[in-house]
């Protein structure tokens, strides 16, 4: 009998793997716990307003290009991308405002404005993030990866100076930028992995290089369009995708996968199984006599959480852009605050993403729909986020109105408040942690669970939580590199 390999979890990882192995004929069940596809990338729709309530930006198009490219199909049959400028809008408590453009020349006299002798400075910053991405882009992004013993090559021994590892992401930004602005716009980009910019390796500095020389781009109609495309394009290969059909354990025989229970009781059996879910929770929950690796990964820091507000607004502000931060006065504290006091920052850093403002149709005419992000610690016993999420929401609306966005409580039409234990509940994340394990030592990528399971066989782990990390271009990659190792092992 073709046992079918099952795929636990219908994230864009899940979703990757499952379109690379039915592209080579293999047959492949995803289930989803809930109601649709796309993991952390979803979506609310209400009231005339859509928001996407993950990743708010596409990075690394070509990645996304290749996974179709794998089915033979192309991208832009399924999806049309736009390129932002500016990628970001920056703004401080003292009325400073910068624009991140992509553009060179507009961005040249952005930077000037703030601190003439930075723009050499970001010149010099740009070639050396090429260099670590350069280093880091053939031994580790591109390549499968089970262990240390996989990234011990030559490669990357020669690369390594070149990927600068032991100095901290501020480190590094201190050494080409004199303003304290520019410092923390590229201070920031830590957090895309949940890391603090204070602790993080300066590697992840290839980050913005990313950003500034690759784009920033917005999915027309949406980012959940991403997941609606790959989930057509995985059906259009035979792939069954069950959602509402939430995996209580993973059967064991001889050491070995063989299938997996739903919560109803439900048996269907497997040829291999792949986890795409944070592999703690999957230690922890799913996997049967797995205890110790479940208590080591515990032990390990978590990237951190965050504090969403999905809301509704009746006016339009002109004075956002599609993407917009505005900063805290003093960066260091709070991360102190997130990240080593595990508490919400007393005057936080906030996202804005205004969808609306490059794609109209996610609002109503007149309206905007503003998915608001603010860092905030993974749930413990020092924070009750029952009781404190009512007064951080208003400490928030009180910031926003402070550095610009005019009586915007009074023009709030339809609102959705997300704390770290709705992320928790939603996604099966470990405290609500966003981004799996935290990035901040050198060492953490040598930490993350492999790909290949190694307690048990034929069973595999795809997404954020696994080799490469977490966003949209890596979980692709990694959906990608795990359908690559399944299909070695059953050749």
């Amino acid at each position: 009998m073709n046992l079918p390999i099952i795929i636990v979890g219908g994230g864009l990882g899940g979703l990757s793997a499952a379109i690379h192995l039915a592209a080579r004929g293999q047959r492949v069940v995803l289930l989803e716990k809930n109601e649709r596809v796309g993991g952390k990338l979803n979506l609310v729709e209400a009231g005339g307003f859509r928001f996407d309530t993950g990743p708010s930006l596409l990075t690394m198009p070509w990645v996304l290009r290749s996974v179709f490219a794998a089915a033979g199909r192309r991208m832009e049959d399924f999806l049309t991308i736009t390129q932002l400028e500016p990628i970001c809008r920056y703004r401080w408590l003292d009325g400073t405002r910068f624009d991140a453009y992509q553009n060179l020349p507009r961005l040249a006299e952005e930077i000037a404005r703030i601190e003439p002798a930075d723009v050499a400075g970001f010149l010099r910053f740009l070639a050396y993030a090429e260099r670590i991405y350069r280093a880091a882009e053939g031994p580790f992004l591109l390549r499968p990866f089970d262990g240390v013993r996989d990234l011990l090559t030559p490669e990357l021994f020669s690369g390594a100076w070149q990927i600068d590892p032991f100095r901290t992401v501020d480190q590094a930004v201190r050494s080409f930028f004199r303003s304290p602005y520019l410092r923390q716009v590229f201070n920031r980009y830590a957090s895309y992995n949940g890391s603090s910019p204070f602790r993080a390796p300066a590697t992840f500095n290839l980050i913005p290089y990313v950003e500034f020389v690759q784009g920033a781009w917005h999915v027309c109609g949406g980012m959940y369009q991403i997941a609606r495309a790959l989930s057509a394009l995985a059906g259009d290969l035979g792939v069954e995708i069950r959602t509402n059909a939430p995996v209580e354990r993973i059967e064991v025989s001889h050491g070995a996968a063989c299938g997996v229970v739903l919560a109803g009781g439900e048996r269907l059996a497997a040829s291999q199984v792949i986890v795409n879910a944070d592999p703690r929770h999957a230690y922890a929950t799913l996997i049967p006599g797995t205890e110790k690796t479940a208590a080591r990964l515990a032990r390990l820091e978590s990237s951190y959480s965050g504090f969403v507000l999905l809301l509704g607004i009746n006016r339009i502000y002109s004075n956002l852009a599609h993407h917009n931060i505005f900063f805290s006065s003093d960066y260091r504290a709070e991360f102190r605050a997130i990240v080593d006091m595990q508490t919400p920052a007393p005057d936080p850093t906030i996202y804005i993403c205004a969808a609306s403002v490059t794609d109209p149709a996610m609002a109503p005419p007149g309206h905007m729909n503003l998915f608001v992000l603010i860092n905030a610690p993974t749930l413990n016993p020092r924070v009750n986020w029952a009781r404190e999420a009512p007064g951080y929401r208003n400490l928030v609306l009180h910031k926003l109105e402070h550095m610009g966005l005019e009586n915007l409580s009074q023009h709030i039409v339809f609102e959705q408040i997300w704390t770290p234990a709705t992320i928790n509940e939603r996604y099966n994340a470990p405290g609500g942690a966003i981004y799996g394990l935290a990035s901040n030592n050198p060492w953490t990528a040598f930490m993350r669970p492999p790909l290949r399971a190694r307690e048990v066989r034929g069973v595999y782990f795809v997404g954020g939580g696994t080799h490469p990390g977490g966003g949209i271009p890596l979980v692709l990659l990694s959906g990608r590199a795990v359908a690559g190792r399944v299909l070695a092992d059953i050749a």
